[in-house]
């Protein structure tokens, strides 16, 4: 399997930018998709026409009713979950440890009357646990985005440049709940994404990583019949060199297609990334173009956000809007995304 090139190894000052790009561009993406979540494109274009900034959600909202502008939801709250983890655990999540931290999430969710609860594979995994499943078997159904969505800081805190321990890592986050061919593909494929940008690669050869750990990531897990996530990523790219614009995104939520399933959502946020880096579409109009598509956006645009910000930096970020996520949720992730590069460093 051939690999993208590697770009010059950037100073510890660059490295930190992207990684807090990657992390703060996953909660701004989040928050972007916050108010369209579950609501169909036709459901979204009638309540906001074209989406260009940081919106409230309606009362009606199915998933996330009355919340503010710029607030996360699931996918920020469960990748700082996995943060944590990984430097409790120097770098290892041990897998019973995340399934009652999962659990525990949720039933906090709950305690304070949130709709944004656990995904359907999550759930799955998480009940029979409960119940007394081996917590290494608990996953082996799990397809859908939920370990993608949350995946980032193990692109953070793990080099591609080591691919088995890479792999290895990617595994961890996602056995306990995605323990099969497909969930642990689309993670591998952000997490790569990730990591390549943040030791310096260009969005286009971040993207190919993505692509190519794909591949190694579904050499793991519990096989499970769906097309395969690294042939798919391919044909998107192959796809935005001629579709870009609202022509891609009607193709994205009518042809690939926008829920939780991994091959839908993943692969339609990596071919939004692939239209930024062919046609040079800004940050801002990338993650409004998530949120407008309709389906799973929260989750579509904070992978995208991720995968964006690591290539592009903090400094490329839309300030204003980020300082609104910042504000609005009280996030402060930097002390988590040093702890995340040490680990890294620590790595080799």
């Amino acid at each position: 399997m051939s690999m993208p090139s590697s770009a010059t190894s950037p100073s510890d000052a660059e490295r930190f930018d992207r990684a807090r790009g990657a992390f703060y561009g996953l909660a701004l993406g989040d928050a972007f998709g916050m108010p369209t979540q579950s609501l169909s494109r036709v459901d979204i274009q009638q309540r906001y026409g074209r989406i260009t900034r940081l919106l409230d959600s309606d009362a009606d909202q199915p998933i996330a009713p009355n919340m503010s502008a710029g607030s996360i939801t699931d996918d920020t709250e469960q990748a700082v979950l996995v943060a944590q983890l990984l430097v409790d655990g120097h770098g290892t999540i041990e897998p019973r440890e995340f399934a009652q931290r999962l659990i525990e999430w949720e039933a906090q969710m709950k305690a304070r009357g949130s709709l944004d609860l656990l995904g359907p594979s999550t759930r799955r995994a998480t009940q029979a646990i409960l119940d007394g499943e081996d917590v290494m078997l608990a996953g082996r159904f799990g397809t859908t985005n939920g370990a993608a969505m949350r995946v980032t800081p193990v692109g953070i805190a793990a080099s591609i440049a080591n691919p088995e321990g890479f792999i290895d890592a990617v595994v961890g986050s996602c056995v306990v709940t995605h323990n099969t061919t497909l969930g642990i593909a689309s993670a591998a494929a952000v997490a790569a994404a990730v990591s390549a940008g943040i030791d310096g690669a260009s969005l286009p050869d971040a993207l190919a990583h993505g692509a190519a750990f794909a591949d190694r990531g579904e050499q793991r897990g519990f096989w499970v019949a769906g097309a395969r996530i690294g042939a798919r990523l391919r044909w998107a790219a192959d796809l935005t060199t001629h579709i870009t614009g609202d022509a891609l995104a009607d193709y994205l939520y009518d042809v690939v297609g926008t829920s939780v399933a991994s091959q839908e959502s993943v692969v339609a946020a990596f071919a939004l990334a692939h239209d930024a880096a062919h046609h040079g579409t800004d940050i801002t109009t990338s993650l409004a173009t998530a949120a407008s598509l309709g389906g799973d956006t929260d989750t579509i645009a904070a992978m995208l956000g991720a995968m964006l910000g690591a290539c592009a930096g903090y400094t490329a970020l839309p300030p204003e809007p980020v300082e609104t996520v910042i504000r609005v949720n009280a996030l402060d992730l930097d002390p988590l995304i040093r702890q995340l590069l040490d680990l890294r460093a620590s790595r080799g």
